[in-house]
């Protein structure tokens, strides 16, 4: 790592492809019909996603933008799942028209619909509020147990959506969209949301081919559910209503995937005493790592320079920026950090590039380990790069 120049993410080839194979032979255990649907949002580096394409998964998107790098990144239109309110309805269009995919997010979108061709018939599916106060309370955070995304079967909403589908003759509503960002990530849930989206599709009658469960789940972490035991759960909550047999269940993992193959390296540039402790000032940021800030705790070592014994009761790792709390987490009675020592952060790969700020730092170096050396995916940002996506002319 000492040809390194950090700050910088580094991802493991090795780690990022026992993820995937993990992930889809777990799948095809419990699953005669699947997909397995990376999420762009988690983690967009090109490489990834040929990774993923390779391999035989589809691209998950939620908006415009990410439709159309899938599809610069090699996918196949027929090999994207098309979710969220951000489609426009050019790519939307596009996307039914060519064999995408498609959850019904917002009530334009069904609007939409009516602007293809009527000398075919298009499947669609659409997207079901999950309500976790009422169908998972234990797994509900107090401020989000109520989800901003699809139509709710607890109101009239997803009737008037379902019904102004059906009412369209070239429109055919084949599936059901689920996906509910949870708080624990607990197996328990998912077997609950399978089982209400059994409930609520009971109540029509429709040729359903697909439930797409979505992702959020835990990749492959010691002490942390397993992808098998999150596949039972599902199968055993869909097979309440559903015939495995016949229909298609669709997941898509981010976090699962990609997760535990990405590290950051950041270097020791500046150790100052303050008060009783010192401060150890990084190259890297909070803002790489943590972007949400709600992280306490972080899987980490240390690459020191040099071996020298100086026990320290604290030291405060922080981050370069000019914000106060750019304070990452606390060291205590270990050997005092030096300047030249590295920091790496592992398990770093979710939600952490695609939200990264351009805030007095630009984007740093991409590094790919694929075992025996380090080569460069994507050179770090500089300020004429900055400069010149602002050039019109």
């Amino acid at each position: 790592m000492e040809s390194i120049e950090t700050p910088a993410y580094i991802v493991n080839k090795s780690n990022l492809e026992t993820s995937i194979t993990s992930f889809t032979s777990a799948k095809k255990t419990h699953f005669k019909n699947s997909i397995f649907s990376y999420s762009l949002k988690t983690n967009s580096l090109p490489y990834i996603l040929d990774e993923v394409n390779r391999r035989g998964g589809f691209a998950e998107v939620v908006s415009s933008d990410e439709y159309e790098l899938a599809r610069l990144a090699g996918f196949s239109i027929n090999n994207i799942v098309y979710n969220g309110p951000l489609k426009s309805k050019a790519t939307f269009l596009e996307a039914i028209q060519g064999g995408a995919i498609v959850n019904i997010e917002t009530t334009r979108e069904i609007e939409w619909l009516d602007e293809l061709s009527k000398d075919h018939t298009y499947p669609v599916g659409i997207r079901v509020n999950i309500d976790l106060a009422l169908i998972s309370p234990d797994d509900a955070k107090d401020d989000e147990d109520y989800s901003r995304f699809g139509f709710s079967a607890e109101n009239s909403e997803l009737d008037i959506a379902i019904n102004k589908i059906l009412s369209l003759k070239h429109i055919k509503l084949t599936g059901f969209h689920v996906h509910r960002t949870t708080l624990s990530r607990a197996v328990s849930t998912y077997k609950e949301i399978s089982l209400y989206i059994g409930k609520v599709a009971s109540k029509y009658s429709l040729d359903i081919a697909y439930v797409d469960i979505g992702g959020g789940f835990y990749g492959i972490m010691e002490g942390k559910p397993s992808f098998e035991e999150y596949f039972l759960a599902v199968k055993e909550g869909l097979s309440t209503y559903f015939d495995l047999e016949k229909i298609t269940v669709i997941f898509e993992p981010g976090n699962a995937i990609v997760a535990s193959a990405v590290d950051f390296i950041t270097s020791v540039i500046d150790v100052k005493k303050v008060r009783d402790f010192y401060l150890v000032t990084t190259d890297g940021s909070r803002n790489d790592i943590d972007p949400f800030y709600k992280k306490s705790s972080y899987f980490h070592y240390f690459l020191r320079s040099e071996s020298i014994k100086n026990k320290t009761p604290l030291q405060i790792v922080t981050g370069g920026t000019c914000l106060e709390y750019d304070k990452i987490f606390e060291v205590k009675n270990e050997d005092l950090l030096k300047v030249n020592d590295r920091v790496v952060y592992k398990s770093v790969g979710a939600y952490t590039m695609t939200l990264s700020p351009l805030f007095i730092r630009f984007f740093p170096n991409i590094y790919l380990n694929n075992g025996s050396s380090y080569r460069l995916l994507r050179k770090k940002w500089s300020a004429s790069d900055f400069f010149d996506i602002y050039k019109t002319n």
